[in-house]
């Protein structure tokens, strides 16, 4: 590996490490809510009557809300579906970029 490969690696994983520290240094104390919760509380400081108009697929079918532990589930395998196909395309560059020098 190349000198300047080592400091660019360095340099992300420095900006990784701010990108998470910096936030929870700085607001000490702070509710880190997810988009779904600040998208309602929105709506409703706008609208109190405003009803959902989609009810998700999944709930329909199974005629309540899924439970917790089937999210997580879910979302677990969706997380694993998107490493696999970045790990695959950075394999390809790598092996392309070798070729290459062939």
């Amino acid at each position: 590996m190349k000198s300047s490969d080592k400091k660019i690696i360095a340099a992300v994983l420095v900006a990784v490490l701010l990108i998470i520290a910096v936030p929870l240094l700085l607001l000490r104390g702070a509710e880190f809510g997810g988009s779904d919760d600040a998208g309602s509380q929105a709506i409703e400081a706008i609208a109190d009557d405003y009803e959902p108009w989609f009810t998700p697929v999944l709930e329909t079918l199974i005629g309540g809300e899924l439970p917790g532990e089937v999210e997580s589930l879910m979302f677990c395998i969706q997380t694993g579906i998107g490493v696999g196909i970045i790990a695959f395309l950075m394999g390809r560059f790598v092996e392309r970029k070798k070729w290459e020098n062939q």
